[in-house]
């Protein structure tokens, strides 16, 4: 499908192919390999409509963590006792539309949001986020967000001095987690937290596992499957009546989406300490569009070529098409010699 639009003759702007049918596989796996797990897609992941919509229509619900999240996801039908507003520190004014939209699950981590909440939204149905980070992880989310497990008591009790509605607890090991044994851990601090809730009167019934599930190609959540179905038939089993949920966003997005680029500029580059030529080759996309995650994602983006070419191999580097410095999408790789016009293919984006 890429060659067919590169070659077309009337394409020369970088741009994505989605491939719905891996989504469809994905959530097929999920449900098989996690069937006590519902899962509500992270919207933040990468809000593209057609994701949205073909999520929505297989049966998967919604973490939004924002008042435009939640129109995007409501403006397609979804109805609201499918999202849950995912953010510990929201706005007031986005607090004030999750209430007039019907939304009501929300997570919290500190006292001053329950105050806004039960000044705001006193109907609302909270869920706290606690911390237990995986010692490796893509982006480390608990540096912003989740109470200390040992802050969790004073945090259920203002909730219940509050007469706010506390319904769970939630927790997020790390994006891009590559520890699965933190599941465990998560859990089991999850589970002494519902009984401690409950010597207050708590009936807490939701359990929410956040995200941390790999989606690039070649990955699997077998090994966090493994983990997750042991740990929650241990401390809550189905006959706890407790629902359990999960926020995964790039499982669902990474491997669907291709990029392909298109090379407009080269220059070779000689020194004297180092005679052979090296090239720096200029693309139509850059750390300012597709290849934020360099920035802000901690990605590692890895390019092939459209049509492979033989040849020596030149070390080279990729820049986006920015007059900045900071615009370089790769630093140092080994092509033959390309020319204006080839097309560089990037998975996993």
């Amino acid at each position: 499908m890429i060659r067919e639009i590169a070659d077309s003759g009337v394409q020369e702007e970088a741009f994505y192919v989605l491939d719905v049918g891996d989504i469809v596989r994905k959530h097929k796996e999920w449900k098989l390999k996690l069937p006590r797990v519902t899962p509500f897609y992270a919207v933040k992941c990468n809000d593209n409509s057609t994701v949205l919509q073909v999520l929505a229509s297989l049966g998967a619900n919604f973490d939004c963590a924002s008042k435009a999240e939640i129109a995007k996801v409501t403006g397609l039908g979804v109805s609201t006792d499918r999202i849950i507003f995912a953010n510990p520190a929201k706005q007031m004014s986005h607090i004030r539309y999750a209430a007039a939209s019907g939304v009501r699950t929300m997570t919290y981590d500190n006292d001053t949001e329950l105050y806004k909440i039960k000044q705001v939204h006193p109907d609302a149905r909270m869920v706290l986020r606690i911390r237990c980070d995986a010692k490796k992880a893509q982006c480390q989310l608990g540096v912003k967000f989740g109470a200390l497990p040992k802050d969790a008591p004073a945090l259920i009790r203002l909730a219940h001095e509050l007469g706010i509605d506390l319904v769970g607890i939630s927790f997020h090991v790390g994006s891009g987690c590559q520890e699965p044994e933190v599941f465990q851990r998560a859990i089991s601090t999850a589970k002494d937290l519902f009984e401690y809730a409950a010597t207050l009167g708590f009936q807490m019934n939701l359990l929410d596992l956040g995200g941390g599930y790999s989606g690039n190609r070649g990955s699997s959540v077998d090994d966090v499957a493994k983990i997750v179905n042991a740990a929650i038939d241990e401390f809550f089993p189905e006959t706890s009546g407790v629902q359990i949920i999960a926020e995964p966003g790039r499982y669902y997005v990474a491997s669907a989406f291709t990029l392909a680029t298109r090379i407009h500029g080269r220059r070779e580059v000689t020194t004297e300490d180092n005679p052979l030529p090296s090239y720096m080759y200029y693309i139509n996309d850059g750390v300012y569009g597709s290849f934020n995650c360099l920035l802000y994602d901690h990605a590692v983006c890895n390019s092939q070529l459209m049509n492979p070419k033989e040849g020596p191999l030149y070390k080279c580097s990729i820049w986006g098409p920015t007059c900045d410095g900071l615009d370089c999408v790769a630093q140092s790789v080994d092509y033959p010699l390309l020319e204006v016009g080839d097309w560089l293919v990037w998975e996993d984006m």
